[in-house]
């Protein structure tokens, strides 16, 4: 009997799915998607995961190592792996800060879909209020703070938008 009790003790959870850690991230993960899906009125989460993953990584490219990796820390398991994939340290914050580069690197990941026309501002928009709502309002302002003054106008006004779940 003691045996079963010291194993338990450094077993992790597990539930019917797997382990409780990883339910959790997916739960967190798909209540992301779905905020994204209502921000922007869209029913297809795929289009939501891109939208979230295009603004993910233009912001992230735009910080500091040591902001990224802040930022990082607050995001859920599976997000997390989506912030970071592709990222090489050595190459960040990267020189182009203008508005407009900002808003291409975000249209450039609806290149190659079935709707390549989407408008990078309003998906920007959108998702910062995504992360506005999942994400200290401390680390969104100290992101914020380290943008250009032409990208801080695409994150949300007003306290409204700061809703920590």
């Amino acid at each position: 009997m003691q045996v079963t009790q010291q194993m338990s003790l450094r077993m992790p959870e597990v539930t019917m799915m797997g382990l409780a850690i990883l339910d959790r991230t997916v739960q967190k993960t798909n209540v992301w998607l779905k905020d994204a899906r209502d921000e922007l009125d869209w029913t297809s989460s795929q289009r939501a995961y891109l939208a979230l993953r295009a603004v993910l990584h233009a912001v992230r490219d735009r910080l500091t190592v040591e902001e990224i990796a802040q930022l990082g820390a607050q995001l859920p398991i599976f997000i997390r792996g989506i912030y970071y994939e592709g990222w090489n340290p050595a190459h960040t914050p990267i020189k182009e800060r203008k508005k407009e580069a900002f808003l291409s690197q975000v249209k450039k990941e609806f290149a190659h879909t079935r709707y390549p026309n989407v408008d990078p501002e309003r998906i920007s928009r959108a998702i910062l209020r995504v992360l506005c709502r999942h994400v200290s309002e401390g680390e969104m302002n100290q992101i914020k703070g380290l943008l250009p003054h032409d990208l801080r106008m695409f994150w949300p006004s007003g306290n409204a938008a700061w809703r920590i779940q």
